[in-house]
C-alpha cells in the first residue's frame, strides 16, 4: 500500500466501502465522477483484501481498461494474473485481471477453465452490468462482495441498478472536485437540432435515423468553422454518431488544414495507440471517434470536446464530457462545443445529479429540471444578438445584451455559438484601441498576403468592433504579422462566406 498515494476523499471513500461491507452488504456500486480516480480506490481496497489473505477478481470490457488496471495495480506493488487474449495465465496470483470477454469465453461459454476463485469481485464501468455476460459472472460468486465501479450508475435510459446492486457508495461530485482535481467547463453552444421524427429505442435516438439527421454538409460545415474560431491551438476529440458521420467530420477538418484523425472500433490497436500519442504529443490537432473514447480513454492532455452526437442518455452525456475534466500542466479549464444540443436536455457538466439506485426510477439533474419552472432557476435561452446561450431574463453573458421594452430587429448569425455560462453578470469583451490597432495591422498583413484591397480588412475590422478603423490616427498603420488568433478568426469568416455563398446558390 505505501506506493499507492491517495488524496483524502479517497481515503473517505475506500472507508464508505469497508464500512458498507462490514454492515453485511454484499453487492455496492462505488460511485464517482470521471478523473476522479476510480481505479486508484479500487487498487487500495485490493491492496487491504490481499493483506487479510483473499483472492481479487478485477474485472474490465476494454483493453484500455485492463491496461490501466494493471498499471495502478503495478505501481501499488500488487503482483497479479491477466485472464486476456495474447497473455500468459498466472492462476497462482491472488489478484487476478480479467477481460469480460476472455473470461466469458473461456470459464462460461466453453469452461475451458474454472472461475477464478474470489472473495472480491470489482467490475469496472458496472453501468453495463446488466449485459448477461456480466450476470452470469455475478451469479457464479453467490457468496463474495461484488463490487461496481461508474461514474454514471444507471442504464441507457437512466433507470438505476438496484436488481444488481444494494448500496450507492457516492465520491464528492463534478462540482465538489472542481477545480482542485479537476478543470472548469466553458461550454459553447447553438440552438437545438433538429431531432423531430427520429425514433427513440431503449432509451437512446436510433443511430441510422440520427446519422442521417447530423451527417449533413452544413452541420459538419459549422462543426469545423466553430472549431477554428474557439478551439484552434486545443487538443480536441469529437464525437460522432457513427463511422461515416466520424470519417465525414475528419476530412472536412483536414480539407481547412487541420491535423485530423479518425478511430474506430475496427482500427488496429496499433494504429489506434498511434493516433491517440499523436493527440497527447500535439502531432494530430482533432481525433474523431464513434463510442471508442467514452470510456476508459485517460489523456488529461485534451481540453477541448466537439459532441456532434446527440443523445437522450443522462449517462452517455456525462460520460462524453467527463473525457476533458482532467487536469494536466498548462490547462486551465476544458473548451465544450456542443453540435448537439446535450447542454440543453442535460445541464452543466458539474450539475449535481441524483442518482437512483432503484431500477424504476431514473437518475435526474434536479438543478436543470428545475430551469424554467421557477423564478428563482430561469431557463437556458438563446441571446438574439450574438446567438450566445444565456439565462432567460438575464444579461447575455457574452455580448451583455438585454430584453428592453422595444427590442430592435436584430439578424442572428446562422448556427452561430455561444458561451454557455452560469456568471450571467460577465460583460462583452472590451477592446483597448491598442489592442483595435494591432488586429486592424495584422489584418493589413494578410491583405498583403492575399494581394487583396485594403477595403477588405476595413469591413472585417468592422464586422469586429461595429465601427471603421480609424486608420489616419494610427501613424502608420504598418502591417504586422498575424498571431494565430487572427488567423483563426479570419479562418473562420471565409468558411462562413463560403457557406453563405453556397447557400445562395442553392436557393437561386
Amino acid at each position: 500500500m505505501s506506493a499507492l498515494e491517495l488524496r483524502d476523499y479517497q481515503l473517505d471513500v475506500v472507508r464508505g466501502v469497508e464500512s458498507e461491507i462490514a454492515a453485511g452488504r454484499r453487492r455496492l456500486c462505488l460511485v464517482a465522477p470521471t478523473g476522479s480516480g476510480k481505479t486508484v480506490i479500487a487498487a487500495a481496497l485490493i491492496a487491504k483484501a490481499r493483506d487479510r489473505g483473499e483472492r481479487i477478481l478485477f474485472i474490465a470490457h476494454r483493453r484500455e481498461l485492463i491496461e490501466q488496471a494493471s498499471r495502478k495495480l503495478h505501481d501499488a506493488g500488487i503482483d497479479h494474473g491477466l485472464i486476456q487474449a495474447g497473455f500468459p495465465a498466472r492462476s497462482g496470483e491472488r489478484v487476478q485481471v480479467a477481460s469480460i470477454q476472455t473470461l466469458h469465453a473461456r470459464a462460461v461459454r466453453t469452461r475451458k477453465i474454472d472461475v477464478p476463485a474470489a472473495n472480491l469481485v470489482i467490475i469496472d464501468e458496472c453501468h453495463h452490468v446488466r449485459a448477461s455476460s456480466y450476470m452470469k459472472l455475478v451469479d457464479a460468486y453467490p457468496n463474495a462482495v461484488v463490487l461496481g465501479l461508474t461514474a454514471t450508475p444507471c442504464r441507457t435510459d437512466g433507470r438505476g441498478l438496484g436488481n444488481v446492486f444494494e448500496a450507492l457508495v457516492e465520491c464528492p461530485s463534478v462540482a465538489q472536485l472542481t477545480p482542485k482535481y479537476l478543470v472548469p467547463a466553458k461550454i459553447y453552444a447553438p440552438a437545438w437540432p433538429d431531432l423531430k421524427g427520429v425514433r427513440v429505442e431503449r432509451g437512446d435516438y436510433v443511430e441510422t435515423q440520427l446519422a442521417e439527421r447530423m451527417n449533413t454538409a452544413k452541420l459538419v460545415g459549422d462543426i469545423v468553422s466553430h472549431w477554428h474560431r474557439l478551439g484552434q491551438g486545443r487538443q480536441t476529440v469529437v464525437f460522432a454518431v457513427n463511422v461515416s458521420h466520424s470519417v465525414h467530420v475528419r476530412d472536412e477538418f483536414r480539407r481547412s488544414g487541420v491535423l485530423a484523425e479518425h478511430i474506430d472500433g475496427t482500427t488496429p490497436l496499433e494504429e489506434r495507440k498511434r493516433i491517440l500519442t499523436g493527440l497527447a504529443t500535439g502531432k494530430v490537432d482533432i481525433v474523431c471517434n464513434c463510442a471508442v473514447l467514452t470510456e476508459g480513454w485517460d489523456r488529461p492532455e485534451a481540453s477541448c470536446l466537439v459532441l456532434a452526437r446527440p443523445t437522450k442518455s443522462l449517462g452517455l452525456y456525462r460520460q462524453m464530457v467527463g473525457r476533458v475534466l482532467r487536469p494536466a500542466v498548462g490547462k486551465t479549464d476544458a473548451l465544450i462545443l456542443d453540435h448537439s444540443g446535450a447542454v440543453f436536455m442535460h445541464g452543466f457538466p458539474d450539475d449535481e445529479i441524483v442518482w437512483a439506485l432503484h431500477e424504476d426510477r431514473r437518475a435526474e439533474n434536479t438543478s436543470h429540471s428545475a430551469r424554467g419552472q421557477h423564478s428563482h432557476a430561469p431557463a437556458l435561452t438563446t441571446c438574439p444578438e450574438c446567438c450566445a446561450v444565456r439565462f432567460e431574463g438575464k444579461p447575455c453573458p457574452a455580448c451583455g445584451w438585454r430584453l428592453v421594452k422595444k427590442p430592435k430587429s436584430v439578424e442572428v448569425a446562422d448556427g452561430e455559438l455561444g458561451e454557455v455560462s452560469r456568471h450571467c453578470h460577465v460583460k462583452a469583451n472590451v477592446y483597448s484601441a491598442e489592442e483595435k490597432q494591432r488586429f486592424y495591422r495584422q489584418l493589413l498583413w494578410i491583405v498583403r498576403e492575399r494581394r487583396r484591397k485594403p477595403g477588405w480588412a476595413a469591413h472585417l475590422y468592422k464586422k469586429k468592433f461595429g465601427t471603421w478603423p480609424n486608420a489616419p490616427s494610427w501613424a502608420p498603420p504598418e502591417p504586422e504579422l498575424p498571431d494565430a488568433a487572427v488567423r483563426a478568426w479570419v479562418r473562420s469568416q471565409d468558411i462562413a462566406y463560403a457557406k453563405a455563398m453556397a447557400k445562395r446558390g442553392t436557393a437561386r
